[in-house]
């Protein structure tokens, strides 16, 4: 699992997924990370990682959904 504090700061990191794999349902689905990390001040608990896949798929890591993910 992802922390704010691992991330923060950072960019060009890696992550992996727990359990979403490749189309070859052999390896487990990785991203990279394409930015800084975005919170709020009046909403300290979220977090949004832009993160990259492929050469043009994009979303985000959110706060909800971070369990899902490690760093590699």
């Amino acid at each position: 699992m992802i922390t704010i504090e691992q991330v923060k700061g950072k960019t060009g990191l890696y992550f992996q997924h727990a359990t979403a794999t490749y189309a070859d349902k052999k390896r487990l689905l990785q991203v990279r990370q394409t930015g800084k990390v975005k919170t709020w001040k009046t909403r300290p608990g979220e977090f949004k990682i832009p993160v990259k896949y492929g050469l043009k798929e994009s979303f985000y890591i959110t706060d909800k959904d971070v369990a899902d993910w490690d760093i590699i």
